[in-house]
């Protein structure tokens, strides 16, 4: 260190960042505008296709079949696209899976098609937003760094939920009112305009691998992403903790069958269906404004259990309001995702954030989605109310084994975070700018 200048700082390792400088970042708001008119469009078109499908099947396991799609196409392709976020500039990757989404809509929205027709459509665009949500979150760290980045996953968490709530609120109203191919098209809407605005607002970025395309297949990155993540017990821990989701979505692809019950249709669907979103808003501004960075590595587990625990209720047969407190509960609950995300991207190198961050949501993609599938039909048996009260119990004793496996890891990752905000000093280069020097920077 001989010879050099003390420059920037980072923020010491307790002081947290504020939502005003993450939104003074210009290429941080065209993300978050990009996503939030992405995910109120989603919403609509959730709402609308699990409302098609049962009035014209009135069968609980194809509502839930076709709701499932929506989750279940990166068990065959998500790992092996996602690659693609690592093989070619991100913003690209991200607008062209946006237009291809808008065109799949658009065709779902203006052309009368059956079911199985429907359901491929419906495939096909979730397939297209693997690589898109992999590229997404590869670029989120080069956006914002340190703390800042904790409090941009915070809002953009805290976005998705609010989103979620409007859209299933607005979406139930909106199936009710205009029609469910209206709501279609809103969506491809959403997807062009999410393209438009990635185009404006985002720097464009160099591939990480562009030397490396000619001889990395993307069957060779998926395998490293899955060795680079399982071979390790910190990333495993943490990945398991994300794929937890599986059991307390349950009660979201139940929704409309579980509404049939109190006598409602889509309004009171969308009322269910928002619970569990606004419950995440509260916790997620909670765990990121009140909690300090190593206390939220502490409470991971147990709120990771608080996600899980409130649905076991659903077994006494609840009145409606009770449900939606509950599931609210259980969204506050989730809020852990947070800690488990930050903790995730601080420990993958840059190089491989594509491939990592792939098979994580990847799997938390298959698992939510072959869990509403066991749900639905072992809901045209049990009933949806045994059905959502069984995940709670599997989901706590998932998440109770998870917490006993963290605890033994824990130390080492509080540990790291705390090096990785060590001040770095900086020596003036040839050309004029700083060249960083730090300790342990593996997320940047």
């Amino acid at each position: 260190m001989a010879g050099r200048q003390t420059g920037r700082h980072r923020r010491p390792p307790e002081e947290q960042a504020t939502y005003r400088e993450v939104f003074a970042v210009g290429e941080f708001r065209a993300i978050w505008l990009a996503q939030a008119l992405s995910f109120i469009g989603d919403q609509l078109a959730q709402v609308a296709l699990a409302v098609l499908v049962y009035d014209h099947t009135r069968s609980t396991l194809l509502t839930a079949l076709v709701y499932a799609l929506t989750y279940i196409p990166p068990i065959v392709g998500g790992p092996v696209l996602s690659g693609l976020a690592d093989l070619f500039p991100r913003r690209t990757v991200m607008v062209v899976c946006d237009v291809l989404r808008a065109g799949l809509v658009a065709l779902m929205a203006v052309v009368p098609m059956p079911v199985g027709v429907l359901s491929i459509l419906v495939f096909l665009t979730v397939l297209f937003g693997t690589p898109f949500s992999a590229a997404r979150a590869a670029v989120m760290p080069d956006v914002l760094e340190g703390d800042r980045y904790v409090a941009g996953s915070a809002i953009a968490n805290v976005t998705h939920q609010i989103t979620q709530v409007l859209g299933f609120l607005a979406g139930g109203a909106a199936v009710a009112v205009v029609g469910t191919y209206e709501a279609l098209a809103l969506d491809a809407l959403t997807f062009g305009a999410s393209a438009v605005i990635l185009i404006g607002g985002l720097k464009r970025r160099p591939a990480p691998r562009l030397r490396e395309r000619e001889s990395l297949g993307l069957w060779r990155g998926t395998r490293d992403g899955a060795r680079l993540v399982f071979g390790d017990p910190v990333l495993r821990s943490l990945v398991l903790f994300a794929w937890l989701c599986a059991f307390y979505v349950i009660p979201e692809g139940l929704a409309v069958p579980y509404a049939a019950t109190f006598g409602g249709g889509a309004v009171t669907a969308g009322l269910l269906l928002a619970a569990m979103p606004a419950g995440m808003v509260v916790g997620a501004l909670l765990f990121s404004r009140f909690v300090r960075p190593a206390n939220r590595l502490h409470a991971m587990g147990w709120m990771s259990m608080l996600a899980c625990l409130p649905l076991v209720a659903a077994g006494a047969h609840p009145p409606l309001w009770w449900v939606v407190g509950l599931w609210a509960l259980s969204g506050v609950g989730g809020a852990y995702q947070l800690a488990a995300n930050t903790a995730f991207v601080a420990a993958v190198p840059a190089s491989g954030r594509g491939q990592a961050f792939g098979l994580a949501q990847s799997g938390i993609l298959a698992g939510q989605g072959a869990g509403i599938l066991v749900g639905g039909a072992a809901a045209q048996v049990l009933g949806p109310e045994t059905v959502v009260a069984l995940a709670g119990v599997l989901g706590l004793s998932a998440a109770a084994m998870l917490t006993l496996c963290w605890n033994q890891v824990r130390g080492g990752v509080i540990a790291g975070s705390r090096e990785r905000v060590e001040p770095v000093v900086v020596t003036p280069s040839s050309t004029g700018g700083d060249e960083l020097s730090g300790i342990g920077r593996s997320a940047s």
